[in-house]
């Protein structure tokens, strides 16, 4: 192994929301996979050359021949990405989960492949529905898929534990039958598996715990693929679970890579709460833990405690490496930058359209925001507890039912929005719409009349569990509307839990965006110009 001068992993290395993580090197280069629920595109990925500094890729499912998010429930669509390599092929797996309430989760598993991790990727296979988090293992010409198996019954806990099967790469198809993996005595309920070989052992690495407080990265060996697996008697491999004042919280879900030069790293998420083991409003991100061994062959991070710091290896960054959360969009592309998502439809001209008006995003009116299908938002994730969103727009509305503005965002139950739109008589007004757990309301009386200014920007500050909105039609920057409670958009106020039957999950995090309704069904635009984002202010 050789020695280079190492410097520092700034923890999360994907703020924001970026759960999930799938690590994987390829000669120089590192990727990383992360989950994006019912936000298009599917699957983010980020690539780095020496795992400090990460580019974003955009996401690997553009567009309805890969991932159809059409009627996707809040927190459901994309769990639990993986990333792999073989054959000079890219294989991606990643579920599209469209029902998990009522004790069911309907969850089919696909599989796609490509020569470049841009792409073109093939044609979906479809692996099978028997459960998620479903992790792709090579091991030379053998490959075998690993998932959890999910159980509908009642009193049976939800899972009848993990499973494998063979895939063969040629055929592009599973082989023989499902195999269950005999894991450690105890072992509850365990999800996210990935599997290594080091030498003479196979290494399962799980996440344990649920995906809140009590999260955490466990390991197990064996001899054989398949078991039995002893649990490493050191326990967690990481956890925050007992040290609840630590800045980083929830750590769980986690991979593995090697470096090319003897280190090993581990990939997982983490969440930063406002307050003591409180609402989490960035939702879950990733982090980085380098990896040592023991000399009777057990993977160790130090503590075993998330760290906001950690070594690098030392490794070059390469060309291109600096990239930039914050930053202003002018649109001036031909296509939506990688900051961007959608919600539940992929972009297209049906829609949007970045070339109808010259340096703007030009956005058609879509359905409610109770919708699953149809909605017109273009969101980026937040990613600091202080930041701040600001755009300009062009927008005349018609009627009532004619609205666009800027947004925070969580889910349909769960969200603020700054608009404009015509009263009663006609005349453009600007309001603040509120949802809390699906309770709407909108302040009439707070509205300001705009006369006959068609042009504005719209602003928002998140500050911890404050938001607020302001305007400028001219003259400056003034606040509008009173204060707002951030933390209606966490991950902990979306979740609903009742008599220990899932009700709504809260898996995204936050994000602000730009938002156009029409809710008579025309397509009504708004223009949108020079969006910022800044964190941190």
């Amino acid at each position: 192994m050789r020695n280079r001068p190492a410097g520092l992993i700034r923890n999360p290395v994907l703020p924001g929301s970026h759960p999930d993580p799938s690590i994987l090197r390829v000669g120089p280069d590192f990727y990383l996979a992360t989950s994006t629920f019912e936000w298009y595109p599917g699957v983010r990925l980020h690539h780095s050359t020496d795992l400090v500094h990460w580019r974003p890729l955009g996401g690997a499912l553009t567009g309805t021949r890969l991932l159809d998010l059409t009627g996707c429930p809040d927190s459901g669509g994309v769990w639990a990405p993986s990333l792999s390599h073989a054959d000079g092929l890219f294989h991606l797996v990643y579920s599209n989960v469209s029902t998990y309430t009522g004790g069911f989760t309907d969850c089919p598993n696909y599989l796609i492949t490509a020569p470049s991790i841009e792409g073109p990727w093939s044609e979906p296979v479809l692996l099978h529905a028997r459960g998620f988090d479903t992790s792709l293992f090579h091991d030379g010409a053998d490959s075998r898929l690993l998932n959890l198996v999910h159980d509908w019954r009642p009193g049976h806990g939800g899972s009848a534990g993990l499973e494998a099967r063979r895939y063969d790469r040629a055929e592009r198809r599973l082989t023989g039958d499902p195999v269950p993996v005999a894991l450690p005595p105890q072992a509850g309920w365990i999800e996210g598996p990935n599997l290594y070989r080091r030498g003479p052992w196979y290494y399962l690495l799980t996440a344990d715990g649920g995906t809140g407080y009590d999260h955490q990265v466990t390991v197990s060996r064996s001899r054989t693929l398949t078991g039995p697996y002893e649990r490493d008697p050191n326990g967690p491999l990481l956890t925050a679970r007992d040290h609840p004042d630590l800045p980083l919280q929830k750590a769980g879900h986690g991979s593995l890579v090697e470096t090319g030069d003897g280190h090993w790293y581990l990939a997982y998420l983490v969440a930063r709460p406002h307050g003591r083991r409180g609402p989490c409003v960035l939702g879950r991100e990733t982090a980085l833990a380098p990896v040592t061994w023991t000399a009777d062959g057990w993977p160790r991070t130090g503590t075993g405690l998330p760290a906001p710091e950690v070594p690098a290896p030392g490794l070059s960054p390469g060309p291109g490496a600096a990239h930039h959360v914050d930053g202003t969009d002018g649109f001036d592309g031909p296509v939506l930058g990688p900051q961007w998502s959608t919600l539940r439809r992929p972009a297209g001209p049906d829609w949007l359209s970045l070339t109808e008006r010259r340096s703007h995003l030009r956005l058609y009116g879509g359905r409610s925001p109770q919708s699953l299908i149809g909605p017109s938002l273009v969101a980026r994730r937040l990613t600091a507890a202080r930041c701040s969103f600001e755009a300009t727009m062009e927008y005349r509305p018609g009627t009532f039912q004619h609205l666009a503005g800027i947004t925070a965002y969580y889910n349909t139950a769960n969200w603020y929005y700054l608009h404009v739109t015509a009263d009663d008589a006609g005349e453009p007004v600007l309001r603040v719409a509120a949802c809390d757990r699906g309770r709407l309301s909108v302040d009439e009386a707070g509205q300001a009349r705009l006369g006959g200014t068609t042009r504005l920007r719209l602003g928002l500050d998140v500050d911890g569990a404050e938001l607020r909105f302001r305007h400028d039609t001219g003259s400056g920057w003034e606040p509008f509307g009173p204060a707002l409670d951030a933390t209606v958009l966490s991950d902990e106020h979306a979740e609903h839990i009742e008599d220990g039957r899932i009700r709504s999950l809260g898996f995204t995090g936050a994000f602000a965006g730009l938002w156009a309704w029409d809710l008579t069904g025309g397509g009504h635009h708004a223009d949108f110009d020079e969006v910022t984002y800044r964190s941190g202010h």
